[in-house]
């Protein structure tokens, strides 16, 4: 799978270099390619925001600059273009199923507030939001997306580690333990230490469900 990320701040994302994604792209399963807007203004001062019409508060992103770099590096529309926004359908499990099936995504990195409309309407095929709150860039949130979707291309991770994560079968993930067996007066549970696998899954079933009950009931419904 390639990523592009289109954003005004590059070196947000030496992030995406480090532990499982930085071991991905040198494996070849994955390509995270970030693209400097200011690389494609026309403005002599690398300009790429200006006051919005209308009056109001903050800048608003310019269409030229990001126009052209989408179309420069996605002249055919070859990829899932996608804008990280407030505005956009909240991301979640399922949307992340639905992405890694695309051979690539463009995702734009919007600051100040916003890009102009103009840029939506013409290059973008869906806007997503990573919760209801709003933060100062798009960065982080196409991070979020990006690390998301990478796991679940086909070598990144152990498949088995993939199995009864948080929202499968919308429930979170049962307790997890490790060594020692006693920390702090508190002991691993002793079904985990018994060795049978039946009553391993049964606890780790039931715990799901407890779990999920007590701090996302709104799960359960689906």
């Amino acid at each position: 799978m390639r990523i592009d990320i289109l954003t005004l701040f590059p070196e947000m994302f030496s992030a995406t270099r480090e532990s499982i994604l930085g071991r991905a792209q040198k494996a070849g399963k994955i390509q995270i390619n970030i693209v400097n807007i200011r690389d494609y203004t026309q403005d002599k001062h690398l300009k790429c925001d200006d006051y919005p019409f209308g009056g109001g508060a903050g800048m608003v992103m310019m269409p030229q600059p990001i126009g052209n770099a989408i179309e420069a590096i996605d002249p055919d529309h070859e990829a899932r273009r996608i804008y990280l926004s407030p505005k956009g359908a909240t991301l979640c499990q399922q949307k992340v199923f639905e992405l890694v099936e695309y051979p690539r995504l463009l995702l734009l990195c919007g600051h100040y507030e916003g890009v102009d409309q103009r840029v939506i309407d013409l290059f973008i095929d869906e806007e997503i939001s990573i919760g209801d709150y709003v933060l100062t860039g798009g960065e982080l949130p196409a991070m979020v997306l990006a690390d998301a979707v990478s796991r679940y291309v086909d070598g990144v991770i152990n498949t088995s580690s993939l199995v009864d994560e948080s929202f499968s079968d919308n429930l979170l993930e049962y307790p997890q333990y490790t060594r020692p067996q006693e920390y702090k007066g508190m002991c691993v549970p002793e079904v985990l230490r018994s060795g049978d696998h039946a009553k391993v899954d049964a606890w780790r079933r039931e715990q799901a469900l407890l779990l999920t009950q007590k701090q996302r009931p709104d799960l359960l419904k689906k």
